[in-house]
């Protein structure tokens, strides 16, 4: 992420040194229509026991749903967290996390996606889904009626 985007987000000038995304050591990986990988390092993202916290993973998945959702409604949409369910599957004590991003739904108002989180080793540690409100351009709602 530079100082002024994140992926194809334009970052408010005034708040681009508050981003949470820095804080966590967030980086993507790719970032396209229908899919949107990051990573996480567990470093610096722990309980007080040592383990990844269970937030950092929702905080992973958010972000990765919600530049999905964005890339979604194109130019000019927007897009915004409704829900997110997390279930944390096994614990990780070190190295990086990779979360990878689908569309289950992408419709008119609502778009749902599942990203799945997994260690080091491939091993999937967390599923999440998101539901973000979503309003697309009309160019795009063009495309969606003729489908």
């Amino acid at each position: 992420m530079s100082d002024s985007t994140l992926g194809p987000w334009a970052v408010t000038p005034e708040f681009s040194h508050q981003q949470l995304v820095t804080k966590m050591g967030i980086e993507l990986v790719r970032c396209e229509a229908g899919l949107v990988i990051g990573t996480m390092p567990v470093d610096g993202n722990r309980q007080p026991v040592g383990i990844m916290h269970g937030g950092a993973n929702a905080v992973l998945a958010e972000t990765l749903g919600s530049l999905a959702a964005y890339l979604y409604t194109g130019p000019g949409g927007r897009a915004v967290g409704l829900d997110l369910s997390c279930t944390h599957h096994r614990w990780v004590a070190g190295g990086t996390v990779t979360g990878v991003c689908r569309p289950l739904h992408e419709g008119r108002t609502t778009a749902t996606y599942e990203i799945v989180i997994t260690d080091s080793s491939g091993r999937r540690t967390c599923t999440a889904r998101l539901t973000c409100a979503v309003s697309v351009r009309a160019r795009s709602r063009d495309v969606l009626r003729t489908a």
